[in-house]
């Protein structure tokens, strides 16, 4: 077939332009929807309050030498070691007596507590090796609580300041060195300073 005229003839009129469509020219509900929460996602993130940065006590429930729940924040004191630790932890047993001299030598201080949490361990063998202070220790018998601090090897000890995690221990420590006893006076004499205050 001849794609040229023949005289005489005349050219079909050109068909009417439609114009392309632009992506995005046209959004249906779902994609104004999915834009707007974006849009307030972004908003939250700019002018939400932030936080100085400490880490929180992560609290949690555990359970007494009864087996009663007992919530770990009941137990905090402004100035608190969370020690977690087990009879069957060979350095536990070994860091055992110097953690009990620490209570004993700061028992005078009512803004202090050491919060010895027994990990998958039995009170029956607690009561054994601590004697007259096993009813003071509190057992995570799952590792629940000592895993939502961070821990999965024992001993390990948090420094809980008014609730906000400040310092942590991995590993026994040698709670006999005076620098540590003097770290550990010099929060209670600084939590003394916020109470005499007022502070929080």
């Amino acid at each position: 077939m001849n794609s040229l005229n023949e005289p005489g003839e005349t050219a079909p009129a050109p068909s009417p332009a439609v114009p392309a469509k632009t992506p995005g020219a046209r959004l249906g509900w779902p994609a104004r929807l999915g834009l707007a929460a974006l849009a307030a996602c972004a908003l939250a993130a700019l002018f939400w309050p932030r936080g100085d940065g400490a880490v929180k006590e992560p609290g949690g429930s555990l359970y007494d030498s009864s087996g009663r729940t007992a919530t770990i924040g009941q137990r905090l004191a402004p100035v608190t070691l969370v020690h977690f630790w087990a009879t069957w932890c060979p350095p536990c047993v070994q860091e055992a007596p110097k953690i009990q001299r620490l209570i004993r030598d700061f028992s005078g201080h009512s803004d202090f507590a050491v919060l010895m949490v027994a990990v998958a361990d039995s009170s029956d063998r607690v009561n054994t090796f601590l004697g007259p202070g096993s009813p003071m220790v509190l057992f995570d018998p799952n590792w629940k609580v000592a895993n939502r601090y961070g821990t999965d090897k024992l001993p390990e000890t948090y420094l809980v300041i008014r609730g906000q995690v400040v310092r942590k221990w991995v590993g026994a420590t040698d709670w006999d060195d005076p620098a540590l006893r003097a770290e550990i006076a010099a929060r209670l004499k600084d939590g003394n300073k916020t109470a005499a205050l007022g502070l929080p």
